[in-house]
């Protein structure tokens, strides 16, 4: 009886995660067909969840999607992670994370359009893509291959040009999304401190196959 009533509140959390999680899978889809006006009661439907299930975990439509968004990136941040985990140059591991975020406006429209709409308030998330160019950053700092006084300037100067490169590619659907990435990139190197020839020879530098990696903004 005592191990019943301890593992009553287990089941409790367990139940609250999975409705979590069953929000934030229907956000996601919704995200990645575009379908960002849609109320609450369909996404709940989506969730096969009810309204009062919503509002135990969200405020506001707004609030769900910018958690769909953090976990979304989350798990791209966590691909870069296993792709970057053979590198050993700290500068390298940057600009190859930068390089293959870049292409994700092109490769996931609808969470790169989200992500530019929430992507001020995910530059302070502890979730996503910032702490990991922040760890690379500092990173690059203590080990002498970048010259910043300040990490979270870096960091803020990073989120900007990422933010502006992804709405530049959505202005411009012409433009080469790989070679703006990888000019930017190796402009980033400069301005943290590598010489321009080395900059610019990691950033030709072969990228891994990302066939692997999250599409949508719904892959688990």
């Amino acid at each position: 009886m005592t191990e019943q009533i301890a593992d009553a509140p287990n089941r409790l959390e367990r139940r609250k995660a999975r409705t979590r999680a069953a929000l934030v899978r229907a956000a996601q889809s919704f995200m990645a067909a575009g379908k960002l006006t849609a109320p609450i009661l369909e996404i709940t439907q989506a969730a096969d969840v009810g309204m009062g299930s919503f509002y135990n975990h969200f405020q506001t439509k707004e609030e769900l999607f910018h958690a769909a968004v953090e976990e979304a990136l989350d798990r791209h941040g966590a691909v870069l992670d296993e792709l970057t985990a053979d590198l050993d140059d700290p500068a390298q591991i940057f600009a190859q994370s930068f390089r293959l975020t870049g292409r994700l406006h092109r490769r996931n429209p609808e969470l790169s359009k989200v992500l530019l709409r929430d992507g001020p308030s995910l530059v302070n998330s502890d979730k996503g893509l910032a702490p990991r160019a922040r760890r690379d950053i500092e990173a690059a700092a203590r080990a002498g291959r970048f010259s910043v006084r300040d990490p979270e300037l870096a960091l803020t100067i990073t989120a900007g040009a990422a933010l502006c490169l992804g709405q530049l590619l959505h202005d411009h659907p012409e433009r080469d999304d790989a070679e703006d990435t990888d000019q930017i990139t190796e402009d980033l190197l400069r301005m943290f401190g590598i010489s321009a020839d080395e900059a610019h020879e990691i950033c030709r530098r072969p990228l891994p196959d990302t066939d692997d990696q999250p599409q949508g903004a719904t892959a688990t």
